[in-house]
């Protein structure tokens, strides 16, 4: 049997009943066969200070060492103000350093979200489109999942 495809799942939020949550642990038991999707919670992760990068929290280092381990990613965001919450960015930015030793290196990434509008994060999920680039992420373009409406949804 081949290896199974490891994929890490990430929730930009960090409340307990956030839809976003709610869809990463759907996705979780959607999983096609040879799939294994593990999460990562950002709960934990202090603000990035660029006085620790070379001597991380070892939360970070845990986090950076499961996206490493990881053939994919899954984050999955909510929108705030047009854009993806500090959370999320400061997770993102925490692995992405010192330069040079980024652990997002050419990884593939799926991206999804549900929110309370109808356009489910259409523009934090592009937002986070534009972050992969300088990243050297690759976004997977298609199915796009915009999860609208979501109060009706979950």
């Amino acid at each position: 049997m081949a290896k199974p495809i490891r994929i890490l799942g990430i929730a930009g939020s960090l409340r307990r009943e956030s839809y976003n949550r709610s869809a990463l642990r759907a996705a979780t038991q959607l999983a096609p066969e040879n799939t294994i999707l593990e999460t990562f919670e950002l709960d934990g992760i202090p603000i990035f200070n660029q006085d620790e990068e070379q001597t991380p929290p070892a939360i970070v280092a845990e986090f950076k060492r499961h996206i490493r381990e990881a053939d994919a990613l899954l984050i999955v965001t909510p929108e705030y103000n047009y854009s993806v919450p500090g959370v999320l960015k400061n997770a993102i930015d925490w692995a992405s350093r010192p330069y040079g030793d980024s652990a997002w290196q050419g990884k593939p990434a799926a991206i999804m979200g549900a929110s309370m509008g109808t356009i489910g994060t259409a523009r934090a999920q592009y937002h986070l489109r534009q972050i992969f680039v300088f990243l050297n992420m690759f976004p997977i373009n298609q199915p796009e999942v915009m999860i609208g409406n979501a109060a009706e949804q979950f």
